[in-house]
């Protein structure tokens, strides 16, 4: 009598299940320091996804996985953010977009645009790769470490270039809310102006809020509203990158193998997912209610992801290209600071 077969998906779910238990477990670590933080400043300065990160490097300087944790990593690393990507697709609403006023939405998306375009070529010329490059100027341009996480899937980055780029532009996340308030007396800044300001150039939407918070509430309504519409911008962002990504090559810049065109590998399948939910979110087929639950879902699969990108991160890698880094973010940040000031003057914004 032949002997019963083991279930694949048992042994699957078996060979995973320990490296995944680890980035668990850094993660809830993480969430209990952002709600120390939450506690003791009302706002978390340095969020649960840069802290996962930054535990994963510290515990992988001080231990190598071993295999039997390398499965569940790996997979924590790509299959789970790319399903949080795919859940952020029901938090979009294509009326929010229409809602902005044409001036001020045509302001964003041209911000947008102009500092992507800026922030790859600054980068380029200091040296990093493609891959890096577009990182931080998508990380720059529209939300930071929520950006970075969303597009390191699509355009195939890898774990050094995501822990480089998102560990150097927290920092100056950081460095942004302590010191934008500063301008408001420096330049002469109206609360609205402020706002609108503090909405393009802050990285993260909890940020807008600590940056705007000393200008009253004008300020910091209109900064919110600015911030979530430059966040839309992810989605026809990542949309293109993902058409682009073939031509991106391999690790070390080869060409790609030709292949057969296939409609349906053309876009990769979180992808499409993200842009189902957005659509089925504008026809109001995702309910008020549900948005919450699979925003915090997915926001939560995007620290797990980034605690197993950190357990995979040599830190090694990260100090050789470190000054490249810094600097690419840093005047990528000071350009956009300076087209944001240059809009709202043009424009008369706020």
């Amino acid at each position: 009598m032949t002997p019963p077969q083991p279930n694949p998906v048992l042994l699957r779910l078996a060979l995973l299940a320990p490296g995944i238990a680890l980035c668990i477990a850094v993660t809830l670590v993480s969430l209990g320091l952002q709600h120390l933080e939450e506690g003791g400043f009302e706002h978390p300065y340095v969020e649960a996804l840069v802290i996962a990160i930054l535990l994963g490097m510290a515990l992988r300087t001080l231990w190598e996985p071993s295999p039997r944790w390398r499965p569940g990593i790996a997979f924590s690393a790509k299959q789970l953010l790319e399903v949080a990507v795919m859940l952020l697709g029901a938090s979009i609403s294509f009326a929010a977009i229409l809602a902005s006023g044409p001036v001020l939405l045509a302001a964003i998306v041209a911000t947008v645009v102009v500092t992507i375009a800026a922030s790859f070529t600054i980068s380029r010329v200091l040296g990093l790769s493609v891959r890096m490059s577009i990182l931080i100027a998508c990380g720059n341009a529209i939300c930071g470490n929520s950006a970075i996480a969303a597009v390191a899937p699509v355009i195939g980055a890898g774990s050094d270039d995501v822990a480089s780029s998102i560990s150097f532009t927290a920092i100056l996340g950081v460095l942004m809310v302590l010191g934008l308030p500063l301008l408001i007396p420096l330049l002469g800044l109206g609360a609205g102006q402020y706002g609108i300001l503090a909405g393009l150039t802050v990285y993260a939407v909890p940020q807008v809020l600590a940056a705007t918070v000393p200008a009253g509430l004008a300020a910091t309504q209109i900064g919110t509203l600015v911030k979530l519409v430059r966040v839309l911008m992810l989605g026809p962002v990542v949309v293109g990158l993902s058409l682009l990504a073939p031509r991106l090559g391999g690790p070390q810049g080869d060409p790609a193998e030709p292949r057969r065109f296939d409609p349906f590998k053309l876009v990769p399948w979180f992808i499409l997912g993200f842009l189902a939910l957005a659509a089925c979110r504008s026809l109001g087929l995702v309910p008020d209610l549900a948005v919450g639950p699979i925003t915090r879902a997915a926001g939560l699969l995007t620290v797990v992801s980034m605690a197993a990108l950190g357990l995979g991160v040599d830190v090694r890698v990260i100090g050789r290209v470190g000054g490249r880094v810094t600097a690419a973010v840093t005047l990528s940040l000071v350009l956009l600071l300076l087209i944001s000031l240059g809009l709202i003057h043009l424009l008369r914004l706020g």
